[in-house]
């Protein structure tokens, strides 16, 4: 690897911090937003999943032109890096009210419900794009962006840490009597938390690969590029069942805690006897114990990519998640110790897959200024993230419909049926959507020689054309 494209330890930190940042409030949406419309909010799973699914919908639809307008942005702190400084507070301001329940009637509240959240996903997209895309363009090097994807990834798992452990746990000290303010005190703390990272990515960043000068494009070409570009297209069917898989599990996870499993009687060896553990005290140990694994897994998913490569890497340790996935299916609620350790484990195996697949995204990124000689990297990644909230959007919808077909009553206890419903929320059908993900990604055509090959083309190119293979955009 040449020197000039290392990047520094100290770059990749601040990079990983973009995330920390995103995740913070995703963290909160993919695991707490459905229980807080139907728990605290006070409207129907069925409502709460129509709204998932429109909201995100017309986001996705939003994706591919904040990518479009990215990439033709021209500053001079780059195409990317200025987003984060420009929305890092409406991002903040428009989470905390995304979780305010104002005292209005029924339909007041599903309308504030609508603008909030279709606020925040549209703010979230103008920053979130824009950062992700920076992935493609901090280095040329393809084990650099694996490496910048990994520090991303341990970022945005130690936000869901962060955010499983101490969001039951804000919620119910600042809301002991009143709920709702809780939940709203505990976004304005995370909201503050929340710019500051954003802007030690902003400030802490560089951008280095942009588009050849003479490179000339349009709308137009653009997308006949991307939807030419096979290995992009794989991806994109992919992700969308992928990301159905995860959404689907992440969605049911607090319901499945708080109605299935219940409240629990243990004794821990530093207590006398036992001690009660309620539906606060167990997703607060649950969350940060998958989260862990997903950390742990990161750390390795780099090396053990460089052993195998991307794709096999991947088809490995999503076979093992699928696995330990459907063995939920089989275990008790008063099983709390089997529910930690598979949690654990199948975060491990499966948390990593996020690294693999966006470093995927900017070798797609790659191989289509390769085969076109034109580069919209920002495009790449909004059409990807637009396939991500597609996932998203078709799992809440799942969830919310599922739990009232299986007549869901929120803070009451539960039927048979609704159980059962939830526990195969939480294993079989995730499995089997998991299972359509694997076939499909076992179609992906690049691979590290391939990459190799693409890397060294495009260096050349730059190189003929006086660019020096880099143009860099300088920090600050």
């Amino acid at each position: 690897m040449a020197a000039s494209d290392r990047i520094s330890f100290r770059e990749k930190l601040c990079y990983g911090c973009g995330d920390f940042a995103s995740c913070l409030f995703w963290a909160a949406f993919s695991t707490f937003l459905l229980i807080f419309y139907t728990d605290v909010f006070g409207i129907s799973p069925v409502a709460a999943g129509t709204l998932l699914l429109v909201t995100r919908i017309l986001d996705a639809v939003i994706d591919p032109i904040v990518g479009m307008i990215a990439d033709r942005t021209k500053t001079r702190w780059g195409k990317f890096r200025p987003y984060l400084l420009w929305f890092c507070l409406p991002y903040a301001i428009i989470g905390v009210l995304m979780f305010t329940t104002p005292d209005l009637g029924p339909t007041g509240k599903l309308v504030w419900a609508y603008v909030t959240y279709c606020g925040m996903m549209a703010v979230y997209t103008a920053i979130n794009i824009p950062y992700t895309s920076l992935l493609g363009v901090i280095s040329p090097n393809p084990l650099e962006r694996t490496s910048l994807s990994s520090f991303k990834f341990l970022f945005a798992f130690s936000a869901g840490l962060v955010v499983k452990f101490s969001l039951p746990q804000m919620t119910k000290f600042f809301g002991a009597s009143n709920p709702a303010r809780g939940w709203e005190i505990a976004f304005i703390i995370i909201g503050g938390v929340a710019v500051i990272f954003f802007l030690i990515t902003f400030f802490g960043t560089r951008e280095r690969v942009l588009p050849l000068h003479a490179q000339k494009t349009s709308v137009g070409r653009d997308l006949k590029d991307l939807f030419t570009n096979r290995p992009w297209l794989v991806l994109l069917a992919a992700t969308v069942t992928f990301i159905l898989f995860v959404a689907t599990r992440s969605t049911i996870t607090a319901h499945y805690l708080k109605y299935y499993v219940g409240a629990q009687q243990v004794t821990l060896p530093w207590n006398s006897g036992p001690r009660t553990y309620v539906y606060e005290d167990i997703i607060s140990v649950f969350g940060p114990v998958g989260d862990a694994g997903s950390i742990l897994g990161v750390l390795f998913v780099g090396w053990f990519a460089g052993k195998v490569g991307k794709k096999p890497a991947f088809l490995i340790l999503f076979s093992l998640s699928l696995a330990l996935t459907l063995a939920f299916y089989w275990v008790k609620p008063n099983q709390l110790s089997w529910l930690f350790v598979l949690q654990f484990l199948g975060s491990g195996t499966g948390g990593p897959l996020s690294v693999l697949l966006w470093a995927m995204y900017a070798d797609t990124a790659d191989y289509g200024e390769w085969k076109k000689g034109r580069r919209a990297t920002g495009l790449v990644f909004s059409a990807s993230t637009m396939s991500q909230k597609a996932g998203w959007a078709i799992g809440g919808v799942v969830v919310g419909y599922m739990l009232d077909a299986t007549g869901f009553i929120p803070n009451v206890a539960q039927s048979a049926r609704v159980l059962d419903g939830l526990v195969w929320l939480m294993s079989v059908i995730p499995t089997g959507i998991g299972v359509v993900a694997l076939v499909l990604f076992a179609l992906y055509p690049l691979n590290e020689v391939k990459m190799g090959q693409i890397a060294a083309d495009l260096k050349a190119r730059r190189a003929a054309a006086g660019e020096g293979g880099t143009v860099a955009a300088g920090a600050g």
